[in-house]
C-alpha cells in the first residue's frame, strides 16, 4: 500500500528514512504522538517510555513513526536527538490541529496531540496510530463546551487510533454519544465493556467489538474501501495486571478535578495538569499504569498495521 504524497504537502514533511522506506514498500507503519512525551510524563520516564514504545512497535513487525513539529517542520519519525529535545525542552508547546499552521509558519516546536498526530499521519500516508488515551467530552461540558478536537478529527481523518479508551478524567458516556453522532466506529478489542484508561471497566457497554487485531484491520479496509471517510477508535483495555480498578481510581480523579477547578485551569492546560496531579495523588501508580497501557496499545497497533498491510 504505497502512498503518493501531494508535492505541496511534501514540502512541509520530514519523513525519517526508515519510515519513508516502509511506506514506499507498503510495509506496516505505526504513528506515535509526542504530547505524551513533552506534556504527559516527567523526565526521564518520558524519553524512556518513548524509546520503549518504539521498540515494542518494531518487535511486532511494524516501523514506528513518532510525530512532532520541530523548527516548523512536520517530523514523521524522530532521531534520538529530536526525541530527547521533546522530552526536555520546556519551550515545546502542546499543539492540536488548529495550531499546526501557526507552529509551522512561525518555525516553532510543537508536541502533537491525538488530533494533530492523526492529521500529520494521514498526510504521510500512515493509517494506524497508537496513543495512551483518546480525548473526549470533559466533565461539565454542558457549561464549558470543552470537547476535545480528537473527536472531530476522528470524524474526518482516515486513521485508526488505538488507545485504552478515553481518559478516565473525562465524561465517558457523553464521549460515546458524540462518537456515535459523528459516525465514528468505537471498537473495543476483546471485551463487551468500553474501557476507561486506567481501568478495564467504565460501566458503559462497548458500542462495537472485535475479537482480534486482524478483525480490526478488516474493519478498516471495509470502511475505507466503501468510501466511508473518517477514523476508527480501537479501544484496547489496559492489561489486567496494570489496571487501577474504577472503584479505587474514581475518588482520586474527583480529587484531581477539584484541585484543578480551584486553580481555575481550562482548555488545553487541563489534561496535562490532571495527569500530573494523578501521579501525585496515586503515589506514581497512575504513571506506571499509563506506561503499561501505552506499551500495550503500541503492540496491538503494530499487529493491526501488519494485518492491514497484508490485506493489500
Amino acid at each position: 500500500m504505497t502512498h503518493d504524497i501531494n508535492p505541496t504537502v511534501a514540502a512541509y514533511l520530514d519523513i525519517h528514512p526508515e519510515v519513508a522506506a516502509a511506506l514506499a514498500e507498503g510495509r506496516a507503519v505505526v504513528a506515535l504522538e509526542s504530547t505524551i512525551i513533552s506534556h504527559g510524563m516527567p523526565f526521564p520516564q518520558n524519553v524512556e517510555m518513548a524509546r520503549g514504545v518504539e521498540d515494542v512497535v518494531r518487535a511486532h513487525g511494524a516501523v514506528p513513526a513518532t510525530i512532532a513539529v520541530l523548527g516548523g517542520r512536520l517530523k514523521v519519525g524522530l532521531t534520538p536527538e529530536e526525541l530527547h529535545l521533546l522530552a526536555t525542552d520546556k519551550g515545546v508547546e502542546k499543539i492540536s490541529t488548529r495550531d499546526l499552521p501557526v507552529t509551522v509558519a512561525l518555525g516553532k516546536h510543537g508536541a502533537t496531540t491525538v488530533a494533530s498526530t492523526m492529521r500529520v499521519a494521514a498526510l504521510a500516508g500512515i493509517r494506524v496510530f497508537a496513543t495512551g488515551g483518546t480525548g473526549g467530552v470533559h466533565r461539565g461540558a454542558e457549561r464549558s463546551m470543552d470537547v476535545s478536537a480528537d473527536l472531530l478529527e476522528l470524524a474526518q481523518t482516515d486513521v485508526c487510533v488505538v488507545s485504552a479508551g478515553v481518559k478516565s478524567i473525562l465524561d465517558i458516556g457523553l464521549t460515546l454519544e458524540v462518537l456515535e453522532t459523528h459516525g465514528i466506529p468505537a471498537l473495543t478489542l476483546g471485551s463487551e465493556e468500553f474501557p476507561a484508561f486506567y481501568s478495564r471497566q467504565s460501566g458503559f457497554r462497548a458500542p462495537l467489538t472485535v475479537a482480534t487485531p486482524e478483525e480490526a484491520a478488516r474493519v478498516l479496509k471495509a470502511k475505507w474501501d466503501l468510501g466511508v471517510s473518517g477514523g476508527v477508535m480501537l479501544a484496547n483495555p489496559i492489561p489486567a495486571e496494570a489496571e487501577i480498578p474504577a472503584g479505587e481510581i474514581n475518588p482520586q480523579i474527583e480529587q484531581a478535578l477539584r484541585d484543578m477547578d480551584a486553580l481555575g485551569l481550562t482548555g488545553k492546560d487541563t489534561t496535562p495538569y490532571l495527569l500530573g496531579r494523578m501521579v501525585e495523588i496515586t503515589g506514581g501508580r497512575s504513571l506506571a499504569a499509563n506506561i503499561a497501557l501505552v506499551r500495550h496499545n503500541a503492540m496491538v497497533a503494530a499487529q493491526v498495521a501488519v494485518a492491514y498491510a497484508q490485506l493489500g
